[in-house]
């Protein structure tokens, strides 16, 4: 679905990452798994065309796309949920910008309400939400904007270790409900591992995709699984790769 090739791209102190070259099949969960300042957030702005690379292309589904936003969702660190518009009124926008009359837009973002744990929510403002619930709701205005292809830039990484455990689990069982594609940036790798089906390691100056680690058919959904062996031999091999 998503084919990046030779991406490099300069800045004016140097060279931020270099011949990186990923792709992800439809229906997969691909992280994108290295410390903070290699380049990871470079990567996405290209992916998702909001900058140009010095080198490289970007395909969608076989089409070139490089520097062309607006064909997949980018979902940042921050939910930037609009504060003076309600949740449905947020999450409606992409709907909206894509030409649908308002109300038909808001009538079909609400059939997702209840799958997405927002049941109760529509009338309610951004700062009327807790954290985990507002990255649902960035989530699922992400889902409505382009259901093919999502770009998550560690959307998890703000909450605390209790709801972020929880909102992965429920992210995991929307993912094989709507057969959704992403690429999801982190730096933990617990989480990679726990998410993903493949994890490209990024790493040095400037920044290259240095190893893929392909998972397995474990059962993430065991509640023992993040400390079964085969997850403590995934996180020993990823650590000594990083």
């Amino acid at each position: 679905m998503l084919t990046a090739e030779s991406i490099t791209k300069y800045y004016p102190d140097g060279i931020i990452i270099e011949d990186i070259n990923i792709d992800v099949k439809a229906g997969e969960l691909v992280s994108l798994l290295g410390a903070s300042g290699v380049g990871k957030t470079t990567l996405f702005q290209i992916l998702s065309g909001l900058i140009l690379p010095d080198k490289g292309d970007v395909f969608l589904e076989g089409e070139k796309i490089t520097g062309h936003p607006g064909r997949m969702s980018y979902m940042q660190q921050k939910d930037l949920l609009l504060p003076f518009e309600t949740i449905i009124n947020n999450v409606s926008i992409p709907l909206q910008l894509a030409g649908t009359p308002k109300n038909e837009a808001v009538a079909t973002a609400s059939c997702y309400f209840h799958e997405f744990g927002l049941e109760g929510c529509e009338k309610k403002y951004p700062s009327q939400l807790s954290g985990g619930m507002r990255q649902r709701a960035s989530l699922l205005r992400a889902y409505l904007f382009s259901w093919k292809l999502m770009l998550l830039d560690e959307p998890f990484s703000a909450l605390d270790v209790m709801t972020k455990s929880s909102m992965q689990k429920w992210f995991m069982q929307v993912m094989s409900n709507h057969s959704m594609t992403a690429l999801f940036i982190t730096h933990d790798v617990d989480e990679a591992i726990l998410l993903s089906d493949r994890i490209y390691i990024m790493s040095g100056v400037p920044g290259r995709i240095s190893h893929e680690v392909v998972l397995g058919g474990e059962n993430k959904k065991d509640p023992d699984f993040l400390t079964s062996q085969g997850f403590l031999e995934y996180k020993k091999q990823i650590i000594s790769k990083l």
